[in-house]
């Protein structure tokens, strides 16, 4: 292995990188600008979207209720419900977003309090649809008022406490502290975001240093230089490897400059309790450069295999159809670290892809378990290897670099 062979092949690859304004912007403005757009600009929205559909006032339907004019007219004081005529096709209304919900009151609701028969009440509404769910919401809770009245008016009757029903209060109160919580929420997904990014900075490259250069023909002149085999394709991985690592770089950075902008992230999405959810991320040095840590073997595992993939392709145009697959390959366990339940464990640490972004999700709720971090480390390391190994010997084969 010859370094200053590997120096020149280096140079000359990254002369004509810096010069390719495609891998420019996914390597340095993509990075940059995504965690911003996505943190103060989706957060403003979901603060601006939500703040709007809690002030509507929504519009709902009761279905019957005839002969229950007290449920009805405590539904109709209430100042936080739109009462609209009944109206046959209301369940189109609902889907349609023309009402937010509807409320049924069975058939003899009135007559059954007075002699103790269960009836159900049942609220219709569009699942999944922000504001129909507030709707159903300020439903229920008038329901429950009333329920409360009737209770409260019946006790009173028999000389009897309110207080009989609920000798004492149940309460949750959260321990643990808001940058945690906040992380085990949003840390998955930032940690996602870091490996995509990580493995999209090294796919371009990769695809213009094996199949690009075949499409171009330089392929044949750079072999033919007094240049050996394993000395090149250490040049060009290094390149790839140097794309995938300022990706990952800037791509910490611009995380970690985003949370430090802003100490609270209130996103004022209310829960089923109607209390709001804030998020509190601070980011400090050590975080971020142990989330980098982790990246560096997985950007190596990144460019060796692209290369090796890539390698394969005759074309720029093919190369990308076969690198296609990798993409799910990569976004399916990252994404599986998102799923509720999913923990780190010793078994999952040698997990690639997966392993990686479930410790990005503890070192951003403050959680450092070092010997999952060791493992998860030299695991990764291992495949790295492997995969460079793989790169080396396919750049050995003249089927592969000349297969027609």
């Amino acid at each position: 292995m010859n370094l200053q062979a590997i120096g020149v092949i280096y140079r000359k690859e990254l002369t004509e990188w810096v010069r390719d304004r495609r891998t420019l912007i996914s390597t340095v403005v993509v990075p940059l600008l995504l965690f911003p757009v996505l943190i103060l600009g989706f957060s403003y929205l979901a603060v601006r979207l939500v703040g709007q559909a809690q002030k509507e006032i929504p519009s709902v339907m009761i279905i019957g209720g005839e002969d229950s004019p007290g449920v009805v007219a405590a539904l109709q004081k209430v100042d936080t419900l739109k009462i609209v005529p009944y109206s046959a096709d209301w369940k189109n209304q609902i889907s349609e977003k023309i009402i937010r919900a509807a409320v049924e009151i069975p058939q003899g609701f009135q007559t059954s309090l007075d002699t103790n028969e269960d009836k159900t009440v049942t609220i219709y509404f569009y699942e999944g649809e922000i504001k129909s769910s507030f709707g159903a919401e300020h439903i229920e809770k008038s329901l429950k008022d009333y329920r409360d009245q009737v209770v409260k008016d019946r006790l009173a009757a028999r000389s009897l406490a309110a207080s009989i029903l609920t000798p004492f209060e149940i309460k949750q109160q959260n321990v643990a502290p808001p940058e945690k919580v906040s992380g085990a929420t949003v840390g998955g997904f930032i940690g996602y975001l870091v490996i995509l990014l990580c493995m999209t900075g090294a796919m371009y490259p990769a695809i213009d240093l094996t199949a690009g250069e075949k499409e171009r023909g330089t392929m044949e002149t750079i072999l033919s230089s007094p240049v050996s085999r394993v000395n090149l394709v250490l040049g060009k991985f290094l390149l790839v490897l140097s794309a995938a690592l300022a990706t990952a770089a800037l791509s910490v950075l611009s995380m970690g400059i985003s949370f430090a902008g802003m100490k609270h992230f209130n996103t004022s999405v209310q829960s089923g309790r109607g209390e709001a959810a804030a998020l509190v991320l601070q980011l400090g040095p050590k975080p971020v450069l142990l989330i980098f840590a982790m990246a560096l073997p997985l950007a190596v595992f990144f460019a060796a295999a692209l290369m090796t993939i890539a390698l394969f392709a005759k074309t720029y145009k093919e190369a990308q159809s076969y690198l296609t697959p990798m993409t799910f390959v990569v976004v399916i366990p990252a994404v599986a670290s998102l799923l509720p339940g999913v923990e780190l464990t010793p078994k999952l640490a040698l997990v690639p892809i997966l392993s990686n972004s479930l410790v990005c999700k503890e070192i951003i709720a403050g959680t450092y378990h070092w010997n999952s971090i060791a493992l998860i480390f030299g695991s990764t390391c291992l495949y790295a290897a492997i995969a460079l190994f793989l790169a080396v010997k396919m750049f050995q084969r003249e089927d592969v670099l000349f297969r027609s």
